[in-house]
C-alpha cells in the first residue's frame, strides 16, 4: 500500500486511557493523545509544555503535612495562605509577607496536622471563614497588611438589646387592673436588611389600659450597638407581639393592641462544645450556611437574611428568620460541601442534593424543599465551580466528576453527576484526589493533587464540549496541595511540594511562572528555580540552597547550557549571563495514539512506520522527535537557521519537518519529547506513513 498522509489538528481530547486505543468511532479519540506528561492541551486545539515553578520559600516545619488555602481581598491584593501545625503564613506575587523584614509574618491557629486538609473554608470580603467538625467555626481577618486575625464566630446578632427596662404607669386607674409585660429589642437598618437584637430584660405593670388615660411608659437604657431603632413588644398568653418603634430611650402603651404575627426574634448558638461544630460552610441568598456537625451531620443552618452570624428565629415564623432544617434520606450520610449556584446545591457521602425555595421565591424557613439529584457522593475535598458547573472528588474510585444542569431522559432538566474522568481512569485508579483547585485565565484548567503525587489536570470549557485530561510530575518531588489567586492579567498556582534535597525531606511552596514571556531570555520553565537579572556574571552563589546537591538545567540568555550540580549553594556557567533560569529539569512528553485512516478496519492490525512528521510550531526549540521515548529512536528537530555563530537558536514558528529513524510497529504513533528550559508549542502535526501490506 502507498504512503499516507495523517493530519492532527487538535489535542484538546487530552490523554486518554490505553483501554480506549481501540475506540476509534468516538470523537474524543480523533482529538486525544496517548500521553500528555507536563504537556497542557489548550481548548483551542494546541498543545504546550507546562511553566516551570518558582521557588518561594520552605514551608515552617518540613517533617509536617501542610495546605494551601486561597484569599482574595479584591483583585489587587491576593495571597495562598500556608496552614501547618498550629500556624497560617501568607504569599503573595511570588514572595512571601514578612513582619519585621526576614522573618515570614504568622498567625497562630488551633490546627492540628491531621485535621488540615479537611478544613472548609468560604470568603466574602475581608473575611475568611474556616470550619472544621473538631473546632468551633473561625474567622480570619485581614485589618492590614501586616496585621490579621484568627477568632471564634460568636453567633448572635451583631446589635446587643437595650438594658435597664423599666415600666411606669400613669393615669386616673380604676378598671380592673391586668399586668402588662414587656421586653425591647435594638435594630440596625441597612437598606431592607434588619439585624434586629435578642429581646432585652421583661418589665411589667399592672394597669387597666382600656380606661381612658391609663398608660404605662418604657424607659430604658441605650444599646451600646448604636442601633437605628428600637422596636417595643407586649405579651399576650404567654406570647409577645408587636405594639411599635422608637427612636429614642422611651414609648408609651396606652392599650396598644399588639401585632402576635411579629415576635422578638430568640434562639442559641447552636455550635458550642464538642461535636457541634459545623463541617461544610458557604453563603447562599445573602444567608451564611453552615452544615454537617458530627451530632447533627445531616442539618443545615443558615442565619437570618442579611446577616452573616444571627441564627434567631420568631414565633410565628418570619421570612427573613435563620433557616435550620434537615436532609431525610435513608440513611445517614454526613453533608460535605455547600455549593451555591442558582439553587444550594448539597454534596453528601452518597448523594447530591438541590435546596431551593418551593415558590421559586426566596428561600424562607417555610419554603425550603430538598430534593436529590444525582447518587454518587463525594470525598472531603472542596469542589470547583465552573460557570453553572461544579467539579467534585467521588467519595470512592479515586474519580472526578462535573455537576451540571442538563436535559433528562424524562424530558426535563434537572442537575446531573457525569464521571468526567471516563476517558482517562487509567490517571485516577488507584489514587484518591487529595486537594482540588479552579484556575480560569488564561484558560480554564481544573487542577487536582493526586495520592500519586502527581498533578492531574483537566483543561475543561463545558461550552465548547471541551475536557482534556493531562498530568504533570516533578523531579525528586511530590505535589501534596494546590491553590489558585488571581495575580495581575492570569490566575497563579501555587503548591506545596515535598522535595527530597541532598538526603533531606523538604516541603517547598512553588508558584507556576507565567508562560506569557516576550524576550527568549525571560522564558521559564525550570521547577523550584531562581532567576537572575542583572549585570553579566558566570558563577550563581545566592538563591541556590535550596537545591544543594541537585543537577539543574540553566537558560541563559535564551541559551541552553550544560546542566550543572549545586555545591555550596552555587554553579558555574560557561559564559557570563545577564538574564538567567535555574532550576530542576522538566521532561515533556507527548505521544500520538495509535494511527487510523480510511480503508479496511480503520487501518487496524495492519504495520505501520512513520517516515517523516510534519510539526506545525509556535515560538517552539528543543524538541526531540521519535516513534517512542526510546532515546536511540528519536532525534532533535533542526531548528538553527541564519542566527550568528554563538547566539542561540531562535524560537522557531511554522511547519518543520523530520525524518524518523524506521521503526515498523502497529500503532504507528509519535513522541515528542522537551528536556530543556525550553517552550513547546504545538499547532498541528502531520505524518506520512508506509503502510505494510
Amino acid at each position: 500500500m502507498p504512503n499516507v498522509r495523517t493530519l492532527d489538528r487538535s489535542f484538546s481530547g487530552g490523554e486518554i486511557s490505553p483501554e480506549m486505543f481501540g475506540r476509534v468511532d468516538l470523537a474524543k479519540f480523533q482529538t486525544g493523545l496517548a500521553k500528555a506528561l507536563n504537556f497542557i492541551v489548550l481548548p483551542h486545539g494546541p498543545a504546550v509544555n507546562r511553566a516551570g515553578t518558582e521557588f518561594v520559600r520552605e514551608v515552617k516545619d518540613s517533617s509536617k503535612r501542610t495546605r494551601l488555602i486561597p484569599f482574595s481581598f479584591n483583585t489587587q491584593q491576593t495571597f495562598a495562605l500556608e496552614f501547618g501545625l498550629n500556624y497560617v503564613r501568607f504569599h503573595t506575587m511570588g514572595a512571601t509577607l514578612e513582619d519585621p523584614p526576614g522573618t515570614a509574618y504568622e498567625v497562630a491557629t488551633p490546627y492540628a496536622e491531621s485535621h488540615l486538609f479537611d478544613i472548609h473554608y468560604v470568603q466574602s470580603a475581608d473575611v475568611l471563614t474556616l470550619v472544621h467538625p473538631k473546632y468551633p467555626p473561625k474567622e480570619l481577618r485581614r485589618l492590614g497588611a501586616t496585621s490579621w486575625t484568627l477568632t471564634d464566630i460568636s453567633f448572635s446578632p451583631q446589635v446587643q438589646p437595650p438594658s435597664g427596662l423599666g415600666a411606669v404607669t400613669a393615669g386616673p386607674g380604676g378598671g380592673n387592673p391586668h399586668t402588662y409585660t414587656y421586653v425591647v429589642t435594638a435594630s440596625r437598618v441597612d437598606g431592607t436588611v434588619v439585624d434586629e437584637s435578642v429581646a432585652s430584660n421583661s418589665a411589667s405593670a399592672t394597669i387597666d389600659l382600656s380606661v381612658a388615660g391609663n398608660t404605662v411608659t418604657l424607659n430604658w437604657s441605650a444599646s451600646p450597638s448604636a442601633p437605628d431603632r428600637y422596636d417595643v413588644y407586649k405579651a399576650e398568653n404567654g406570647v409577645y407581639g408587636f405594639i411599635g418603634r422608637a427612636v429614642g430611650l422611651s414609648f408609651v402603651d396606652d392599650n396598644i393592641s399588639a401585632d402576635m404575627s411579629e415576635s422578638p426574634p430568640s434562639g442559641l448558638n447552636p455550635f458550642v462544645g464538642p461535636g457541634n461544630y459545623p463541617g461544610a460552610v458557604s453563603y447562599y441568598e445573602q444567608r451564611r450556611a453552615f452544615a454537617a456537625t458530627e451530632n447533627r451531620p445531616q442539618t443545615i443552618w443558615m442565619t437570618r437574611s442579611g446577616t452573616e452570624t444571627n441564627l434567631t428565629q420568631s414565633i410565628p415564623t418570619r421570612d427573613d428568620d435563620a433557616v435550620i432544617f434537615r436532609i431525610a434520606a435513608r440513611e445517614v450520610n454526613s453533608i460535605r460541601h455547600l455549593v451555591p449556584l442558582a439553587t444550594l446545591v448539597v454534596h453528601t457521602a452518597s448523594a447530591e442534593w438541590r435546596i431551593q425555595s418551593t415558590d421559586n421565591g426566596a428561600l424562607t424557613p417555610n419554603t425550603v424543599s430538598a430534593k436529590p439529584q444525582s447518587y454518587t457522593g463525594s470525598n472531603n475535598v472542596q469542589p470547583a465551580v465552573v460557570g453553572n458547573n461544579i467539579i467534585f472528588a467521588r467519595a470512592r474510585g479515586g474519580r472526578v466528576s462535573e455537576f451540571s444542569y442538563a436535559y433528562d431522559n424524562q424530558g426535563g432538566y434537572r442537575y446531573q453527576a457525569a464521571d468526567l474522568s471516563l476517558v482517562a481512569p487509567h490517571l485516577f485508579e488507584g489514587y484518591t484526589i487529595q486537594d482540588m483547585a479552579m484556575a480560569k485565565a488564561p484558560y480554564q484548567i481544573v487542577w487536582t493533587v493526586s495520592s500519586s503525587g502527581e498533578m492531574v489536570a483537566c483543561t475543561y470549557v463545558p461550552e465548547q464540549q471541551v475536557a482534556g485530561w493531562h498530568h504533570h510530575n516533578t523531579v525528586n518531588g511530590a505535589f501534596e496541595s494546590v491553590c489558585v489567586i488571581g495575580e495581575g492579567d492570569e490566575d497563579a498556582i501555587y503548591t506545596i511540594v515535598r522535595r527530597t534535597i541532598n538526603g533531606r525531606m523538604v516541603r517547598y511552596v512553588e508558584r507556576f511562572h507565567t508562560r506569557q514571556f516576550e524576550d527568549q531570555a525571560d522564558a521559564y520553565f525550570v521547577d523550584a528555580g531562581v532567576s537572575y537579572n542583572g549585570t553579566p556574571i558566570d558563577t550563581i552563589t545566592s538563591g541556590l540552597s535550596h537545591l544543594e546537591g541537585q543537577t539543574v538545567s540553566i537558560l541563559a540568555d535564551g541559551g541552553v547550557l550544560p546542566q550543572r550540580v549545586v555545591t555550596g549553594g552555587a554553579i558555574k556557567l560557561d559564559f557570563p549571563a545577564s538574564k538567567i533560569q535555574v532550576g530542576l529539569p522538566i521532561t515533556a512528553r507527548l505521544q500520538t495514539l495509535p494511527m487510523s485512516f480510511e480503508t479496511q478496519a480503520l487501518g487496524q492490525g495492519r504495520a505501520k512506520n512513520v517516515n517523516k512528521v510534519f510539526l506545525r510550531l509556535v515560538k517552539s526549540s528543543g524538541i526531540w522527535v521519535g516513534p517512542s521515548f526510546d532515546t536511540t529512536e528519536m532525534s532533535e528537530l533542526k531548528i538553527r537557521t541564519d542566527e550568528p555563530w554563538g547566539t542561540p537558536p531562535r524560537l522557531q514558528t511554522g511547519e518543520l519537518e523530520q525524518v524518523l529513524e524506521p521503526s515498523w510497529n502497529q500503532d504507528g504513533g509519535v513522541c515528542i519529547e522537551q528536556r530543556d528550559p525550553l517552550p513547546v508549542t504545538i499547532a498541528a502535526m502531520s505524518m506520512e506513513v508506509a503502510i505494510g501490506s
